[in-house]
């Protein structure tokens, strides 16, 4: 939600809606990674959660500093929507990037992949939930791209530029830290 908020208030509609055409896209890797057995994949190789834990945890800090120095250099640039001007492309990666970097979205496909093979779907049926999340992902995360490029969010936005980057760059860094502490105690207790 904090990419699709940040690239709406700071780039406007077209690159909340490409970020979540990425999101989306996002889903849809993850569903066919289910299909072909993520869920067994996890279970034979648990270092894969602790290392998306890492990835990811770098990666939301390096938003926060960039959304913290964006802040103390008083620019208005949110960080979750990248340097101003981010080209179609690079917001649809960008939404592809947050989403295969979650490793909650992991962990999440992985307990979709136990219900449903465990309800006795195949993989075919388990791969066609694919579509089913990218439509349910544009529509709510199109949601909040709407919301957020909408005249009052940008203006209050505009307004209050620094305080809005100070308050990412908080969100980021303590959600960076918590994956990265969480990937720390993996490794610590052996559940790697």
């Amino acid at each position: 939600m904090m990419a699709v908020a940040g690239a709406a208030l700071s780039q406007g509609r077209r690159a909340a809606l490409l970020v979540v055409l990425g999101i989306a896209s996002g889903s849809l890797v993850w569903a066919a990674a289910t299909a072909a057995g993520l869920a067994a994949l996890l279970a034979a190789v648990p270092a894969l959660i602790t290392a998306l834990k890492f990835g990811g945890g770098l990666y939301l800090l390096y938003i926060a500093l960039r959304g913290a120095m964006t802040a103390i250099r008083g620019e208005g640039s949110i960080t979750a929507a990248g340097p101003t001007g981010l080209d179609g492309l690079a917001a649809w990666r960008r939404g592809v990037f947050v989403v295969l970097t979650n490793p909650k979205a992991a962990l999440m496909w992985s307990a979709i992949a136990s219900f449903l093979y465990g309800s006795g779907f195949g993989s075919i049926e388990v791969l066609l939930f694919g579509p089913f999340t990218f439509v349910s992902a544009s529509v709510i995360y199109g949601t909040y791209g709407l919301l957020f490029s909408s005249g009052f969010a940008m203006s209050a936005y505009a307004r209050f530029a620094r305080w809005f980057e100070a308050a990412f760059a908080a969100v980021f860094g303590t959600l960076g830290a918590i994956l990265l502490i969480d990937g720390i105690r993996d490794l610590v207790s052996g559940r790697r």
